[in-house]
């Protein structure tokens, strides 16, 4: 019962914790203003304040992997070279408890003129380790890069590819309690990032702290407990990732701003009394669909087209929350356009309970609809496919947005509007079935061996 309460203890102390944190940089002009300002020459100062982080506060917590996620120029690497002492603040409070590893930008901490080994070796001391201690860690840290005789030349012939298993391997085998990885992971093949990954879970297991930034909202979706969105500098929140990614989502496209302000609540109204004034299924289908509509679903845009209406049918045509898998299913979306829509787009995707896209498309992918949407027009789209999913629960989300010149518009988005649910009796490995066709007959020990070569040769 002692050690119990003492785990949670530990659980329970953060690993990182930030207070007011503010990093704010000078901007000139002009070089010269720089120098001026450097050596007290002018009269006043000519340079601007920049915020890089502006009053930043948060708690990572022992054993957790955390998220930081927002758009560039958010503040997201500079927050990590303040935790790892890259950087120094401008004001605020940083506590970290635990040795921390860091892989930050493609080949900090590495001396471009040594070799591989000799780089192992230059940041395992920077981390406190002895020459002994190194030499017990070096054969794995090998292992793990897998670069071959590339290990004995001069770390500035490396690829980018090369660099960062170097640099992976000795940040994940030098035993830290807190792992920072800031998007270097794009940088390596799948089969390395897979390896990767595999690592994060081993170290979730070990109770070990992970802060992870990175621009791949599968993966944060996949193996963060909490994730933070930064935007200009700010913390726009904290929590589920399938929340804070629902937010993200609408930063990117300058939607987010707009929610809980008047002109927003009156499109949502709108919207939804149209839905209750148009067209409708009679009271019994509506009954039939009710559990699976969403009336928390996030929704948002600029208003100029909205789905009025949205449902699933089987392949008998009748509306319905269940797709039997291997069958054939439809969308359907009712859209009203009310002002000139130059190319509209029409979208769907099917995510997991966790938040994880799994799958979807739009009509400009498929090349089904390249014409303009007028005023007062209604259009109604449909999405016909067969359904490969597996046996479980999934969340429809839609939209309705195009390109206004450059621009992207985001007409009206609806996240997680229905809960579909699939029906199967199989179910394979992973999110789809690929429906094979297996089968089995004998074959000779020649026959074999003579297919063997042939294959060699």
């Amino acid at each position: 019962m002692e050690n119990r309460e003492i785990q949670v203890q530990e659980e329970a102390f953060p690993a990182i914790e930030i207070k007011d944190l503010v990093k704010a940089y000078k901007l000139y002009d002009r070089a010269r203003d720089r120098v001026k300002d450097a050596f007290g020459l002018g009269k006043k100062q000519t340079g601007r304040l920049h915020y890089a982080l502006n009053g930043v506060s948060l708690c990572i917590r022992r054993g957790e992997t955390a998220g930081i996620i927002g758009t560039n120029g958010s503040g997201k690497s500079t927050i990590l070279k303040i935790i790892t002492g890259v950087l120094n603040p401008t004001s605020g409070q940083v506590n970290v408890n635990g040795r921390i590893s860091a892989l930050l930008e493609l080949g900090a901490g590495f001396n471009q003129e040594y070799n591989g080994i000799e780089n192992v070796y230059l940041n395992g001391t920077m981390m406190g380790f002895s020459d002994k201690e190194i030499d017990e860690k070096l054969p794995e840290i090998l292992e793990f890069a897998d670069i071959g005789d590339y290990v004995n030349q001069p770390v500035k012939t490396y690829s980018s590819g090369m660099f960062v298993r170097l640099a992976f391997a000795v940040a994940i085998n030098i035993e830290p309690e807190i792992l920072i990885v800031d998007e270097a992971l794009s940088v390596g093949d799948v089969f390395f990032q897979a390896k990767c990954y595999h690592k994060f879970e081993e170290f979730k297991k070990m109770g070990k702290t992970i802060v992870f930034v990175s621009h791949d909202l599968s993966a944060i979706s996949k193996y963060c407990d909490r994730v933070f969105l930064l935007n200009k500098g700010e913390l726009l929140g904290e929590g589920s990732p399938k929340a804070m990614i629902d937010i993200y989502k609408q930063v990117l496209v300058g939607q987010y701003e707009i929610q809980g302000n008047k002109e927003h609540v009156e499109f949502l109204e709108e919207v939804k009394q149209k839905k209750q004034n148009g067209k409708e299924a009679p009271e019994q289908k509506r009954q039939e669909r009710k559990d699976a509509v969403n009336p928390d679903a996030l929704e948002y845009g600029t208003g100029q087209a909205r789905i009025l209406e949205y449902y699933v049918t089987d392949d008998a045509g009748l509306r319905t929350a269940a797709v039997l898998k291997g069958s054939m299913f439809t969308l359907h979306m009712l859209v009203a356009f009310e002002e000139h829509v130059p190319a509209p787009i029409f979208a769907f995707t099917f995510k997991n309970v966790m938040g994880t896209e799994i799958t979807g498309t739009n009509s400009m992918v498929e090349k089904a609809f390249l014409e303009s949407g007028e005023p007062g027009q209604v259009k109604e789209v449909t999405f016909t496919q067969k359904m490969s999913l597996q046996g479980g629960e999934y969340l429809l989300s839609m939209g309705v947005t195009g390109y206004n010149g450059d621009t992207f518009e985001v007409y009206h988005r609806l996240y997680d509007a229905l809960n579909i649910t699939v029906v199967s009796d199989k179910n394979t490995v992973g999110y789809y079935d690929m429906d094979s066709v297996v089968q089995v007959r004998d074959v000779s020990r020649e026959e074999a061996e003579g297919g063997r070569q042939a294959g060699e040769g």
